[in-house]
């Protein structure tokens, strides 16, 4: 049985992302996708309105609860719709199932994930502490190590009730990295036969296009049948990616790709099932001409982007138009994470199609000379291989101030800013500035998400234009002039200053004052809790010599055990060592003789209670019990405590803390002086080369952004259009399907056209989300066991990607085992037959005994079966519907005498092939051509 639940980005849903399902087949959970939604949006207009939970809430607490149930995850695309959730629930609620993905799905996803990360904590507190008021400049350090005291500049309310409602899941650094590291990669088209849990499934990727590495997954179940899950894909070659596979090419034939035709279950997307893109000539030539233009008249352009999957395919683009117009205008890619990016996919040249493998390989593969001329002219080693990617005319920043101090705004530049979203980050912080310059344009190739600044802004150029110039129309909108206010929320970090930086410092201090002492507490305690156990039983395995030896021995067990703690007496209340003689040893080497060390106090320790008589350091006080004498001895008390030993199963458990403790002293007392002194040289610099961030604050200012640019859209999402969904899917012929990450117009839309398909089916689901599918049954399955005897005995034939035979036997149990052994037949039923008495036979009768049956299974095509004859020198022809002549009969005017060696294949209802005509050799040779393209299971 097949249960599907939509977590995120379902069908007929007003936000379609991010993208995240589960789909459970039996008992095995999978999660498809894991995607992040925006952490800023716009805030909404209305007071009321604020006091909604965010939209990402629902998602999040149904991702978090499902976590630790996931079996298997697998992730389509590299952006943050697909994978930006990932680390965060991989890290901190329990997503750690085995994870499959591509090798560039994986690059491309952390760099996405990093810089969206790293950009949002950059500019405000994620909410990882537990919410404080605004103007407490001393809270607890955030995740970065850095303390964090959150401030509300230009606001009367404190961030309190915000930060309780909107809490960000937003990762570090370090669980990015350490989250995709765990993942698993495949290529194209390797089967991985899953274990454990998963034991029986199978998953395949394919290309899928739009992405590099984005992929299309196939699920093979032995009770569950093919699942397709294919979700934004693109059947349109690019200049950096060819087409998805699942649509061959018109020069390969056309027609679905045969391994992933007929599917039982298709989940797939149709978010753009009542869009019309314009041809990708028009589009690109469009965006040229407009950076062209505004570039010649001395203008500058601002392109929101992001940071991994789509920007390849623009600065591919652009590079080639500036090598080929000769232009000279810098582009700038601001982007933490762009030098980062671009060496990655310089070492997957093997996943780029496109004009990029042709360039690299094609044109300059066949002449090493001329590759090491073009390397050395351009002094890149690492673009070597890769010189569609080499991007001379591309200049990396990481921030805007490092832009502004480079160019201007008055010169003409374009500048590929992240995020797209224009939501938070360079982006955003360019926008608030760049659109107050007249005959500026911000061009945007995306609509976003929903919510976002850069949605708004698409709405905006999108309801200027006129009915039939709309952006799903196919035609190419013209750009307009912004007018009016605009006021934008603005996020930063600043450093804290004057009274604020003082007050900080000094709770700082206090606070590290605090854990000293409590580190201090404890390493004491734990000095006392560890005996030297191998001189405790040492001394009590071996006979004392004399009394004073043993005299001896237990105060050096005291002096070890107190070490420096103090013990409390009577007289006068003053604090005295309970090692006295070795102390005066000491004094004597040390030369520090006549010191006083009864005298000796520390303050702040904690004091000891003893349990057991201790010789030496006799207090004199008043007694009630037998006080003839007025005077009696009191004596100290040695601190016992008690040691249980702990047991297991092997005997007494290991203190592996302690044993490592231990070593690594020893080992620091072996270490030369010199080898210490380099070790803390090495760590000052170590320290002196990563500076520690001096304390900040974030702080919240809105700015009046008074707009003056233009404003221009050209659709470069690189995804199918409505025609070609509604081409693809109806070729692919799924027995069932699902539609997920889809408005509600463009659901009805394309269940509409497969329902004018006669040949479509009718199972077509479109849950909303959190509601569940179920498809099919439940089916039991079980394991048992092949013996050798009946693996040697088996009859295998292939069928597609398996091999299948047919199996007889006895099922037996051994007490060694808990999984059933399948035995043959044969030898079972001697067993039984040896133990019974032979009973006599009726002379001439005979038992009856049922023949056995061959199998066929495959299914036989009329017309791959004529390709095959024709191949062997048969002809033959199709004949009205599902019938074909093959030999004589077939050739035009052929005689009356060469009908006998005709063949007529038929395919009748449930599958039956018949075969009808008279023996010869024509009957035999399609007999056995038939039988190859089916699997033969022998009886």
């Amino acid at each position: 049985m097949i249960t599907f639940t939509p977590l995120s980005g379902a069908a007929r849903s007003p936000c379609t992302v991010p993208l995240a399902y589960l789909l459970q087949v039996d008992d095995v959970r999978i999660l498809l996708d894991c995607g992040s939604p925006d952490w800023c949006p716009e805030p909404p207009a209305g007071d009321v309105e604020e006091q909604k939970p965010p939209s990402w809430e629902e998602y999040c607490d149904a991702l978090k609860e499902c976590a630790p149930t996931v079996d298997l995850v697998l992730l389509s695309h590299g952006d943050l719709s697909h994978s930006g959730l990932y680390p965060y629930a991989h890290t901190h609620w329990g997503l750690t199932a085995p994870t499959y993905t591509t090798l560039p799905v994986q690059a491309m996803a952390r760099v996405a994930v990093t810089e969206d990360v790293d950009g949002i904590r950059e500019e405000e507190d994620v909410g990882d502490n537990t919410p404080r008021i605004a103007e407490d400049p001393a809270s607890p350090a955030d995740d970065s190590g850095s303390p964090s005291p959150e401030a509300e500049a230009g606001s009367p309310s404190p961030s309190l009730s915000s930060s309780t409602k909107k809490r960000k899941y937003v990762a570090t650094t370090q669980e990015v990295i350490e989250a995709f590291e765990s993942v698993n990669v495949l290529r194209y088209s390797q089967p991985c036969h899953l274990q454990g849990k998963c034991q029986g499934l199978t998953i395949v990727p394919f290309n899928a296009g739009h992405s590099l590495g984005g992929t299309i997954w196939k699920i093979r179940s032995p009770s569950a049948g093919t699942i397709l899950y294919a979700v934004d894909m693109n059947h349109m070659k690019e200049r950096h990616l060819d087409g998805t596979v699942l649509m061959r090419q018109a020069a390969a034939g056309g027609g679905v790709f045969e391994s992933l035709a007929r599917p039982d279950l298709l989940i797939t997307d149709a978010e753009r099932a009542n869009v019309t893109t314009a041809r990708r000539k028009d589009r690109d030539a469009a965006l040229l001409d407009c950076v062209t233009a505004t570039l010649s008249s001395r203008n500058s352009l601002l392109m929101p982007c992001d940071s991994s999957s789509r920007v390849l395919e623009l600065l591919v683009l652009l590079d080639q138009h500036w090598n080929y117009s000769r232009l000279k205008y810098p582009i700038c890619l601001l982007s933490r994470t762009g030098q980062e990016m671009l060496t990655f996919i310089r070492s997957m040249m093997e996943w780029f199609g496109g004009t990029i493998s042709k360039e690299d390989v094609g044109e300059h593969g066949s002449d090493g000379r001329r590759d090491r001329r073009r390397r050395d002219d351009d002094h890149d080693e690492e673009a070597l291989g890769a010189f569609a990617l080499r991007f001379r005319h591309v200049e990396f920043f990481m921030n805007p101030q490092s832009l502004m101090q480079t160019y201007s705004s008055k010169d003409p530049k374009l500048i590929l800013a992240v995020p797209a979203t224009l939501s938070h980050g360079p982006s955003r912080a360019l926008f608030s500035h760049f659109a107050e310059i007249p005959d500026n344009v911000v061009l945007l190739t995306g609509r976003s998400e929903p919510g976002t600044l850069g949605r708004q802004l698409f709405d905006k150029w999108n309801n200027a234009q006129r009915e039939e110039a709309k952006w799903d129309r196919g035609r190419i909108g013209s750009n307009i002039m912004m007018d009016g206010v605009l006021r934008l929320e603005m996020h930063s970090k600043v450093p804290l200053q004057g009274a604020e930086l003082d007050e900080f410092l000094a709770k700082e201090r206090a606070a590290r004052e605090k854990e000293a002492a409590q580190q201090a507490a404890l390493a004491r305690t734990q000095r006392m809790l560890e005996a030297d156990e191998a001189d405790s039983e040492s001394d009590s395995d071996s006979d004392a010599d004399s009394d004073d030896d043993s005299d001896d021995d237990e105060e050096n067990e005291v002096e070890r055990t107190l070490g420096e703690d103090f013990m409390d007496t009577a007289e006068e209340g003053k604090a005295v060592r309970p090692n006295g003689r070795a102390k005066r040893k000491r004094d004597q080497k040390g030369g520090a003789v006549g010191a006083d060390w009864g005298n000796e106090v520390d303050e702040g320790v904690t004091r000891i209670s003893f349990d057991i008589y201790l010789k030496g350091n006799v207090a004199k006080a008043t007694s009630f019990f037998k006080s003839a004498e007025g005077q009696t001895q009191r004596f100290r008390m040695f601190p016992y405590v008690e040691k249980k030993r702990r047991v297991d199963e092997y005997g007494e458990t290991v203190d592996v803390g302690m044993w490592l403790r231990k070593g690594k002293a020893l080992e620091e007392d072996a270490e030369s002086e010199e080898s210490k002194d380099a070790k803390r040289r090495k760590e000052e610099e170590e320290a002196k080369k990563t500076p520690r961030e001096p304390p900040y604050k974030f702080i919240t200012s809105y700015a009046e952004v008074q707009l003056a640019c233009r404003l221009f859209f050209v659709d470069l999402e690189g995804l199918n259009d409505g025609r070609a969904v509604k081409t693809i899917v109806p070729s692919v012929n799924p027995r069932k399907m699902i539609l997920v990450h889809a408005p509600e117009a463009a659901t009805d839309a394309l269940i509409e056209g497969c329902a004018n398909i006669r040949a479509m089916t009718k199972e077509i689901y479109a849950p909303s989300q959190g509601e569940t599918v179920q498809i099919g049954q439940h089916t039991n399955s079980f394991s048992i066991s092949l013996s050798d005897e009946l693996l040697a005995s088996i009859k295998m034939s292939r069928f597609e990607d398996n091999e299948v035979g047919f199996v007889s036997g006895r099922v037996s149990s051994l007490a060694s085992s808990t999984v059933p052994v399948l035995e043959p037949a044969l030898s079972a039923h001697l067993q039984a037959s040896s133990a019974q008495p032979l009973r006599g036979r009726t002379l001439g009768a005979r038992p009856t005994q049922a023949l056995p049956q061959s199998t066929m299974i495959g299914e036989l095509k009329l017309t791959a079966l004529k390709t095959r004859l024709a191949s062997v020198g048969v002809q033959a022809e199709l004949v009205g519907e599902g019938v074909l002549i093959c030999g004589a009969a077939a050739k035009r005017g052929a005689s009356v005498d060469a009908l006998g060696d005709s063949v007529a294949v038929r395919k009748t209802a449930r599958g039956r092939v018949e075969l009808e005509g008279s023996f010869s050799d024509v009957y035999y040779l399609v007999r056995k051509e038939i039988y190859g393209l089916l699997a033969l299971v022998a009886a």
